[in-house]
């Protein structure tokens, strides 16, 4: 197994994450604005069977992904400095949904989902608000994509993104505190320094997911964790 993670992220929540697989540490310098310099979903997003980065991530990280053999394309889009450059690629793909902002998406992620059915959503840091579970199921800290997904008949679920840390920002959010990999849920952070962690606990585990914190802290917005 191998994740993908912002190179700022606690030390202790490196360290579990190494002793499951590799580790790829990011940070970018001059690209964003340094509170998101490192956040891996602004420059990469995982479709069923790859991962879509943007062209402009630094060499060194793609001569990783190819020594790792992680599969990869590019994107059309540069991501940019600010809003809305910074969201191209911040999509969610689920079993059966494509969903993010299509007046921000990159065309190379809309070429290659295709066979989803494409649901817009005003917030186009998605992936950052959204969490994509098995069978289209989601949990999601932003109220708009959880309106659009109800009304699509999804199965969707609130939290509140109250406490969640994102330095420079009165708070994060959910998905960007979070990873997933087959059965199993990564937090950064713990559950208990949340003011929703037991009913976000008692959903996941009624869902059948093994939880993992990473470090004993409130839940920080590390810009996601993708694995492969």
């Amino acid at each position: 197994m191998i994740s993908i993670v912002d190179k700022r992220i606690p030390d202790t929540a490196k360290e579990k994450l190494s002793q499951l697989g590799n580790v790829i540490p990011i940070c970018t310098e001059g690209i964003v604005y340094d509170a998101i310099k490192g956040h891996p979903d602004l420059f990469f997003c995982k479709t069923d069977d790859k991962l879509i980065v943007a062209p402009n991530l630094p060499a060194k990280y793609f001569n990783i992904l190819k020594k790792e053999n992680i599969p990869f394309i590019k994107g059309g889009k540069p991501v940019g400095d600010m809003y809305p450059y910074t969201a191209h690629y911040n999509a969610v793909i689920s079993k059966s949904y494509f969903i993010h902002n299509k007046k921000v998406t990159d065309p190379v992620l809309l070429n290659t989902t295709k066979d989803k059915q494409y649901i817009h959503v005003n917030q186009a840091y998605t992936r950052c608000s959204l969490l994509p579970l098995h069978d289209d199921k989601f949990i999601t800290s932003d109220m708009g994509i959880y309106n659009v997904l109800q009304k699509n008949g999804t199965d969707v679920h609130w939290f509140s993104p109250e406490g969640i840390s994102l330095p420079g920002f009165i708070h994060g959010f959910l998905g960007g505190a979070l990873g997933i990999m087959e059965n199993n849920i990564f937090i950064l952070g713990s559950l208990s320094k949340y003011k929703s962690g037991n009913q976000l606990r008692e959903l996941l585990e009624k869902y059948g997911y093994q939880i993992t914190e990473l470090y004993d802290g409130p839940l920080l917005d590390g810009g996601s964790i993708i694995f492969f």
